[in-house]
């Protein structure tokens, strides 16, 4: 074959490779397994496949476009997806030992459905901490995901390996999960691009958590399933087949936009962050953006201590009983030694044993925090906002997260402050897109977020693209500094 095929070229590209003839869908399935094979190793990003079977489902799509049918807006393009959805043959792990006894045989998740109805095949999972539980990727079944730009370093979690796969081109879309920056931070800290939708627009039926026994669960409040990609068309094209009924976008006019840029004093903010924000609201303005320093009139701990209250009671669901009386015992305790608004191990185990009424006073709080980001996004187009407070953090999986720290210019901050940031799109269930901006002194991708109004999830991915024009900016890792192993 004379056509060379470059897997970090964008999704679209791919696409139109296999719709032009160029490629077939079994060749392209198998640039990715070699590519997999020769990159993983270093990485552990792609933790399970079923090559076997994506190959004939390949062929298959070759022979149906040789007959002249239309293969879907995907075309036959092979991805991989995080390993909290099922996937019939690859049932989701997400990182319990436990659950690599489960049959092969599942019911596809919701999204895996529409993905392979739009002719999308997939060949691989990506790993994810335990019950995607961590802003790292580690656990027990798999081990532990590394950065692309430093295997030292975490590619952030819970999506962690499907950023870390998008990033060394062993995927040219992926489908992850975010109910605590789980989608953002690791685009932030791999240098791609992810979409947190307004909450409730995609479904997540078929994701884990919940526990597989819980399959009729509701929809869990906070909790979003969304794309990613290496640029925000791709974003696009995965939401047209994740939503396809909210899928008309608007005539955005970049000079016409009003955007708002988020400084916090009294969130974790680290110098070459703050660069980045800078660098965005430079860029807008030069474009013809009108830029303001703004932000929802909501006060910031009453932010985070709602979005605790109304978290840890889902996070905390699954612990075993004795963990549950334990918690009841030690409550006076620890309400007793709680500070209002921070997140720490006192305040959880106070959320996860408050009353009835607690609860209900923290989502009438919540309604309160929602109508004012309504208002202000009737006024702003979008709220532009660091993601978290540094570049990618060195591996740092001892102890549980109230115990551990990290490195912020020189001073110690606790490691919940990765949740400052985030907090407040999955609160208010605001849209929510990463996009790559700049890096860090050590080669470090740097994204920010850009915030929009609920239910504005294509205006916003329409304005993030014209950002992402205007900044002009790419970063991918030096694929020589990886180990190449052939197996």
């Amino acid at each position: 074959m004379s056509f060379m095929i470059d897997l970090l070229r964008p999704a679209r590209e791919q696409i139109e490779w296999l719709s032009s003839g160029k490629i077939n869908s079994t060749e392209l399935l198998n640039a990715y397994i070699e590519r997999w094979k020769m990159l993983n190793p270093s990485i552990n990003a792609v933790v399970m496949t079923d090559t076997k079977k994506a190959i004939n489902v390949a062929k298959n799509m070759d022979e149906r476009r040789a007959r002249g049918e239309y293969l879907g807006p995907l075309q036959g393009l092979p991805i991989t997806v995080k390993d909290t959805f099922d996937v019939d043959g690859m049932p989701a792990v997400a990182g319990d030992p436990k659950l690599m006894k489960r049959m092969s045989s599942v019911v596809d998740a919701a999204t895996v459905k529409l993905i392979k109805d739009a002719g999308g095949i997939i060949w691989g999972k990506t790993n994810t901490p335990l019950y995607a539980g961590d802003i790292q990727t580690y656990n027990k079944a798999y081990g532990v995901t590394n950065n692309p730009y430093d295997v030292e370093r975490t590619p952030g979690g819970s999506s962690g390996g499907s950023a870390a796969a998008l990033a060394i081109g062993l995927t040219p879309l992926e489908l992850g999960s975010d109910i605590g920056g789980s989608l953002r931070t690791p685009s932030h800290n791999c240098g791609t691009c992810g979409f947190k939708p307004s909450w409730g627009l995609i479904s997540d039926k078929g994701h884990v958590p919940p526990h597989p026994n819980k399959s009729n669960a509701p929809p869990v409040d906070l909790g979003v399933v969304g794309p990613m990609a290496r640029n925000i068309a791709d974003l696009r094209l995965l939401m047209s087949v994740l939503a396809p009924d909210k899928n008309t976008p608007p005539d955005v006019q970049i000079d016409n936009l009003n955007l708002a840029i988020w400084k916090e004093p009294k969130f974790s903010l680290g110098a070459e962050v703050a660069g980045a924000v800078d660098k965005v609201a430079s860029v807008c303005k030069r474009g013809g953006v009108q830029v303001s320093f703004d932000k929802p009139a909501i006060d910031h701990l009453t932010m985070l201590s709602t979005y605790n209250k109304l978290l840890t009671p889902i996070i905390t669901a699954g612990l075993p009983w004795v963990a549950k009386v334990l918690f009841r015992i030690l409550r006076p305790l620890m309400k007793y030694k709680s500070q209002f608004g921070k997140l720490t191990l006192e305040n959880m185990i106070v959320a996860a044993t408050q009353t009835e009424l607690d609860f209900s006073e923290a989502k009438a709080t919540r309604a309160k925090m929602k109508l004012t980001c309504e208002d202000f996004f009737s006024y702003y187009d979008v709220l532009i906002a660091p993601v978290t407070a540094v570049p990618a953090i060195e591996h740092n999986n001892k102890g549980n997260i109230f115990k551990r720290s990290i490195d912020v210019d020189g001073q110690r901050h606790p490691y919940t402050c990765f949740f400052e940031w985030i907090a407040l799109a999955n609160l208010c269930h605001l849209p929510s897109v990463v996009i790559p901006v700049s890096q860090s002194s050590n080669g470090l991708p740097i994204g920010l977020q850009l915030i929009g109004a609920e239910g504005e999830d294509q205006k916003l991915l329409a304005i993030a693209e014209q950002i992402e024009a205007l900044l002009n900016f790419t970063i991918s890792p030096n694929l020589e500094n990886l180990q190449v192993t052939r197996t």
